[in-house]
């Protein structure tokens, strides 16, 4: 059982949930979710098993998902760069100058952002099953769909099983999200459906407004010039976790990010899907984040 700490902080005038789990007086690691993910998605054995490494641990939901302010992003849009922001506020609602970094998806392209605009900020930068910062995929993907040849700038597309999840067009809810989980963990590592689903009903259920999350998809592909700058410029030790069975970011993703980042190592992680859903995956994971 984590012993942990809940605290909203400030971010503008939005409220922020944040977990810490650990002595706050060791470095920490900031765990920086996905899309439309909660915090409470990063599993208590992979935040257990950091702790058992000597770190302190701190976990958030975004902004527009679980206890976090929902936003009215019509009239407040927001970008990938408004998201890094909050993560440098939940740094200073705790009082650290500076974190390791861990972010998975969505949460390894804010990771990047924070590694190219906030050097002083990151000890170090952990990229998990995570794509290229301000790389747009959506031509290639529609060249894939359209059964065209592939672009040499193309990075590699969806794998079928995850753009028929998508063409399916499930009704919202828990259901539709474990099939999507087990789309994500991929044909090859066993599915631990009741995790899955034990999480994904716990984030319903802590939810201001469940729709609101949908707003991430929007803010992604918001133009903001600093997702341009170059990952040459990132300085901090850096390692990129991917699994060769992401149905999403394929594993050519993570081999692009580890060579366009200096001195980036690529772990490779056998039968790993776009998620941590099978037994001692967490745990592997945890091994592989750089403190």
């Amino acid at each position: 059982m984590l012993h942990a700490h809940e605290r909203f902080v400030a971010s503008g005038p939005l409220r922020i949930w944040t977990e810490r789990v650990g002595d706050p007086g060791l470095p920490a690691v900031l765990l920086v979710t996905g899309s439309a993910a909660q915090g409470v998605s990063w599993p208590d054995v992979l935040v257990g098993r950091l702790v058992e490494r000597g770190v302190q641990v701190i976990r958030f939901d975004h902004r527009d998902t679980g206890r976090s302010s929902v936003v009215d992003f019509d009239a407040h849009p927001y970008t990938i760069g408004d998201m890094a922001r909050d993560c440098l506020a939940v740094l200073d609602g705790h009082g650290l100058s500076s974190a390791h970094v861990a972010g998975t998806s969505l949460g390894g392209m804010i990771a990047q952002w924070l590694g190219v605009h906030a050097p002083e900020r990151v000890r170090s930068l952990t990229v998990m099953a995570s794509s290229l910062m301000g790389h747009d995929p959506r031509p290639g993907w529609a060249r894939a769909r359209a059964g065209e040849p592939a672009d040499p700038d193309d990075l590699p597309p969806p794998s079928p099983a995850y753009l028929a999840h998508l063409d399916a067009g499930l009704p919202p809810g828990v259901e539709s999200d474990v099939a999507l989980f087990r789309v994500f963990n991929g044909p090859v590592r066993p599915f631990d459906e009741r995790a899955a689903r034990e999480m994904l009903e716990l984030a319903l259920s802590r939810a201001t407004d469940p729709a609101a999350a949908a707003n991430h998809f929007r803010a992604v592909w918001m133009d903001d010039p600093d997702l341009l700058a170059p990952l040459s410029s990132i300085t901090a030790p850096t390692s990129i976790v991917h699994g060769d069975q992401d149905p999403v970011y394929p594993l050519g993703h993570g081999e692009a990010l580890a060579a366009a980042i200096p001195g980036a190592v690529l772990h490779v992680v056998p039968g790993m899907g776009h998620v941590m859903t099978s037994p001692g995956l967490p745990e592997e994971v945890a091994d592989l984040i750089r403190l």
